[in-house]
């Protein structure tokens, strides 16, 4: 994006990880704090890493504090039809009770400069999302007139996984994806002989353990997949 080499622009993991350090006990260098106390602070990115940074912020003194989420606001309920999959409701965190503002399907353009290196707003815009009948995927257009600045001297990057690109190595190999994004499996196995996937790749974003639960759990599935092919 615009602007992504300001001054106060960080991937959201730099200011938690300085976080716990200093929890720690350690003493951060000046030159190197990364701190929220007295200023606008926003977090792109409306998933558990952005809640995280939203509850620092709040913590250290923010003067407020705005969590853009590029996706529409969830449901309150259950839709029944995400059934067996984990379910797709809107989730408020202890971080969010904190306090801080929420904004749903907004899209972040550029970080804008204040003349000295530094930054101190984001260009944002309104998006809305429509289904194509035919594929099943979502695509994203920008509202007209709903571009705006939203005041910032430190934004903090946690932007969360959708689906893996559809382009280049998947689209090579044909391997199937489902409405989501994702990619289509059974038992770890994909659609093409011999290509497995796991983790968000095969189940959308979720947590670490999953991904080295799933990890192993695809190497069972390999390690079957070999020893049936043995001569």
């Amino acid at each position: 994006l615009p602007g992504r080499e300001l001054r106060g622009v960080h991937f959201a993991m730099e200011f938690l990880e300085q976080q716990n350090r200093r929890v720690a006990g350690q003493v951060i260098p000046a030159a190197e704090a990364l701190r929220a106390e007295g200023k606008d602070v926003v977090v792109i990115g409306g998933g558990d890493t952005g809640a995280d940074c939203v509850g620092t912020s709040n913590r250290q003194g923010a003067r407020s504090v705005t969590q853009l989420e590029i996706l529409p606001m969830p449901p309150t309920e259950r839709d029944p039809d995400t059934w067996p999959l984990w379910p797709f409701i809107l989730r408020t965190s202890t971080s969010h009770e904190e306090g801080c503002t929420r904004e749903w399907a907004v899209l972040t353009k550029a970080f804008l400069d204040d003349g000295r290196g530094q930054v101190r707003a984001l260009r944002i815009a309104e998006v809305e999302w429509s289904k194509d009948p035919e594929t099943g995927r979502y695509a994203m257009r920008e509202k007209a007139g709903t571009e705006r600045e939203l005041p910032c001297q430190l934004a903090l990057i946690a932007a969360g996984f959708l689906h893996p690109e559809g382009e280049g190595l998947l689209e090579q190999l044909g391997v199937a994806r489902t409405e989501r994004g994702t990619i289509l499996d059974s038992g770890y196995a994909t659609n093409v002989e011999g290509v497995f996937a796991a983790g968000d790749a095969r189940r959308g974003q979720s947590l670490v353990v999953w991904a080295i639960a799933e990890g192993r759990q695809a190497a069972r599935a390999v390690h079957a997949y070999l020893q049936k092919r043995k001569p």
